[in-house]
């Protein structure tokens, strides 16, 4: 029965009564959790791996299917911003693109942007929480904290947005609404990196315009932005253009490179995104609620990952194995590739990615 927060029409426009099954995504299972040899818990999702081309290497399940790609969408909203003349430091940069932890260099970090376009926290319009890290949650609630919106995990992306419509001209008053030239630019720039046009639209947790793409579109997307970052570091770039700076890399490589120096304001310290740009050089990497991880390669090729039941404990295991299938070297992954199982204390079984490719990769579709 709808409740009076969801009327009967809104109600079904989200999707109820429930999905038939036909209309579900066809996934594979990933990810296992053993327990003295009996498997007990499974997450399925669908996988795939792109070519610097963008055709695809290898897949598991069903990565055509349409998904929200969540806060892996930042890295390609990052892009947009710089299109349009937003200029930062790097580490700055890379927090425009981040899903942070909530530290202190994190929050001051969003308050800077706001302050260097004479901005203020009453102009975020994302949504109020506490930090997002374990360990940064419990040191600011013993300090007294509540939830606020420079707190909330999406906060340097909203400064950034704000930041970018005043260099624009533009209203920063209702700058999360699809028709206001900022969304609008964010659509086009999503549509190109990817090569695909939204399939549903929808609102992420923090208040922005979510896209219903694929997994393939998402990967070449990655592809191109951690190529653009291994071009530029080629070429003898070394940072993203501070405040000012007059010769810009591509939006594409500014990014990357910002993410891939600071890849602790992308995420934090103990989160296995940072770790995984910190021992894979060259690659830009991006997590997102719901299960779903995307890695860019220097070559251009990605990886892109959704785990079915938004486990996050099964997202990395999953690349992991996926970037292994590749020929990658993953041995310095190991330790955020699997994880124990424990049981009194000590360990009786193992997290760890099935053999979801039963095909090489070079004979794969």
């Amino acid at each position: 029965m709808p409740t009076p927060a969801f009327p009967a029409a809104r109600t079904a426009a989200l999707g109820t009564p429930p999905f038939m099954a036909e209309r579900l995504p066809q996934h594979a299972a990933l990810v296992v959790a053993s327990r003295d040899g009996l498997a007990e818990s499974v997450h399925y999702g669908s996988v795939i791996a792109t070519a610097p081309d963008g055709s695809t290497l290898a897949s598991a399940g069903n990565p055509l299917a349409p998904f929200y790609p969540r806060s892996t969408l930042k890295p390609l909203q990052a892009v947009a911003l710089v299109r349009a003349g937003l200029r930062l430091p790097a580490d700055l940069l890379a927090l425009t693109a981040a899903s942070h932890s909530g530290a202190a260099k994190h929050r001051d970090g969003a308050l800077q942007i706001l302050e260097l376009h004479g901005l203020t926290p009453g102009d975020l319009q994302n949504s109020t929480d506490l930090p997002y890290g374990v360990t940064e949650r419990e040191e600011w609630l013993r300090a007294g904290g509540h939830a606020t919106q420079l707190a909330q995990n999406c906060s340097g992306k909203h400064a950034s947005m704000a930041a970018t419509c005043i260099i624009n001209g533009w209203p920063v008053e209702g700058y999360l609404d699809p028709t206001h030239p900022l969304q609008q630019l964010v659509a086009r720039t999503v549509t190109e990196l990817t090569g695909e046009e939204p399939l549903g639209l929808s609102t992420d947790g923090c208040g922005t315009p979510l896209f219903a793409l694929t997994l393939r579109g998402m990967a070449r997307a990655f592809g191109r932005i951690a190529a653009a970052s291994s071009a530029a570091h080629g070429a003898g770039a070394s940072r993203t253009p501070d405040i000012g700076g007059t010769a810009p890399l591509c939006a594409e490589a500014a990014v990357g490179l910002a993410m891939q120096q600071h890849p602790d304001m992308v995420a934090g310290e103990r989160r296995d995104v940072t770790e995984l740009m910190r021992l894979l050089p060259g690659a830009v990497a991006k997590d997102g609620f719901e299960g779903i991880q995307l890695v860019g390669l220097p070559d251009g090729g990605a990886v892109a990952v959704k785990i079915s039941d938004g486990g996050d404990r099964a997202r990395m295991p999953a690349t992991v194995r996926l970037l292994e299938a590749l020929g990658m070297d993953t041995g310095p992954l190991s330790g955020i590739g699997t994880a124990p199982v424990l049981g009194g204390g000590r360990q009786v079984g193992l997290l760890q990615a099935t053999d979801f490719l039963s095909k090489p990769v070079n004979e794969a579709p």
